[in-house]
């Protein structure tokens, strides 16, 4: 009996400490996400005061911030996959370790040219955090508990978010401009420590994979995003003679990646993938939803500052209700979808957004202040719901081997969303204020063009809606074949 309770004991401790780990692997994962954020959102607040340090010109000093953002979109499929084939725990600790080392490059850059260059670098080791963190949930967290999971990811990427501006703009006014860089070196530091100590180590049979990583695809795929996003960044939507050339690039690129995989004996993209329900409606739906969530940080600082006529602190403090009610509703949004399951919650968050967008579309000017967050308020609540969810589903069913490569179409599909948005939705608004420079529109005019952004953002989401809605009707499948 004495030995029967104590091999009851053994199994006992030892289930104990396979669940120990759970907690440490999560903080390690959710400080990359932190990081990845925070390095798009803090650099923002620096644009003027880097104009002024290097005096040059605004187009000239927003490329601190595309440089980073075309980086992490170009490569961050290619990172995931690599991931896949060479080892996820090994290629996160590099990616972090550039990250970090460029960020040190960044705080002591002496020209424009070498600042730009170095956030580039720094986008490189951001697309290695964004996709493989999501990658490493199935491997660290018990499969009852991975909405959970998703959202507290979901909830760190918002915090560095709203994080960013604020401490951004302490750090300069107190120290400088090149403290906001500089401050991801301990950040970074904790987090490779974290990574290499709490996080599972890479299988052996990872390293014979390093063969069928498909270099012709990666390129390929990079030149094509680098072209999206340039014709959105640079074209801001007017399309012009270079904006449409790049848009031609980019289809070129699609069907020549597209012809590519179909011939790879490795692709890097399994092309047939997309015709699975669930994957391509998870991308499509990430990408139409980070198109709207995109117009309100596009519409949102002209309405605030011009229309309702606050200064710039006050706008700073109205934008950031977004970003934290995302924090806020992140880990409860997790636990909805273990509880409720992802497709419900992905519905109700769709609802929810739908909700804010046709309240701001149909919103009167006397509404003032509250009129707008409250709407704010919803859409981001509910995109927090979504997000978790959709990530949840996605990455639900996804082969091992393969985790990688998804995580970095997720993350892709996102940040062309936002691209997107960006170049489109700005140009909705400004189309719709009827002004050729918005910043000099009156508040009737620009009240105008945020109601109608809106009403288009609505229209997007019931597209995602119907997507979702399409997605769980069952495919037929073979007797006795799983579908």
């Amino acid at each position: 009996m004495h030995a029967i309770g104590d091999r009851r004991d053994e199994a006992a401790r030892g289930e104990e400490e396979r669940r120990a780990p759970v907690g440490w692997a999560l903080a390690s994962l959710s400080l990359p996400m932190l990081l990845s954020s925070l390095g798009t959102s803090i650099a923002n607040v620096a644009l003027p005061t880097l104009a002024t340090s290097f005096r040059a010109p605004f187009h000239a000093v927003q490329w601190v911030v595309l440089a980073y953002l075309v980086a992490t979109t170009t490569l961050v499929v290619s990172a995931g996959r690599l991931g896949d084939v060479t080892g996820r725990r090994r290629l996160l600790s590099a990616g972090i370790l550039v990250f970090t080392l460029a960020s040190a490059l960044c705080g002591l850059a002496p020209t424009l040219g070498m600042l730009v260059a170095a956030r580039a670098l720094q986008g490189v080791g951001a697309a290695t955090m964004l996709a493989l963190t999501l990658a490493f949930v199935g491997e660290t967290v018990p499969r009852e508990r991975t909405g959970a999971a998703m959202g507290l990811l979901g909830t760190m990427s918002a915090v560095g978010t709203a994080l960013g501006p604020s401490l951004g703009g302490l750090l300069i006014a107190g120290l400088g401009w090149r403290a906001i860089f500089l401050v991801n070196l301990p950040l970074g530091a904790a987090a490779l420590v974290m990574v290499r100590r709490f996080l599972p180590a890479d299988r052996p049979a990872a390293k014979a994979g390093r063969a069928r990583f498909d270099l012709a695809g990666t390129v390929v795929l990079a030149l094509t995003l680098a072209s999206y996003a340039l014709a959105m960044t640079v074209g801001r939507g007017g399309f012009g003679a270079r904006g449409a050339a790049l848009l031609a690039g980019a289809a070129l690129g699609v069907a020549l990646f597209v012809r590519a995989e179909a011939r790879a004996k490795a692709p890097l993209v399994r092309v047939a993938a997309f015709r699975d329900p669930a994957l391509g409606a998870g991308f499509a739906m990430s990408a139409l939803v980070s198109t709207v969530m995109m117009a309100t940080m596009v519409v949102g600082p002209f309405y605030l500052a011009r229309a309702l006529g606050l200064d710039a602190g006050s706008v700073g403090i109205v934008l950031s209700a977004g970003p934290l009610v995302a924090a806020m509703t992140g880990v409860p949004a997790g636990r909805a979808v273990d509880r409720f399951g992802a497709q419900r919650t992905m519905l109700a968050g769709l609802l929810g957004i739908v909700a804010g967008a046709v309240g701001l579309s149909m919103l009167p000017a006397a509404a003032g202040v509250v009129g707008y967050v409250v709407p704010i308020v919803v859409i981001t609540a509910h995109y927090a719901l979504f997000q978790t969810a959709n990530n949840t589903a996605v990455l639900a069913d996804v082969d091992a081997g393969e985790r990688g490569v998804v995580s970095g179409l997720l993350n892709l599909s996102r940040n062309l969303g936002l691209i997107t948005g960006a170049s489109v939705m700005g140009s909705v608004f400004a189309k719709a204020s009827g002004a050729a420079d918005v910043a000099a529109a009156d508040p009737a005019a620009l009240a105008a063009g945020m109601r109608a952004t809106f009403a288009v953002a609505a229209v997007l989401v019931v597209v995602a809606l119907a997507v979702a809605l399409a997605s769980r009707a069952p495919a037929p499948s073979p007797a006795g074949e799983m579908s």
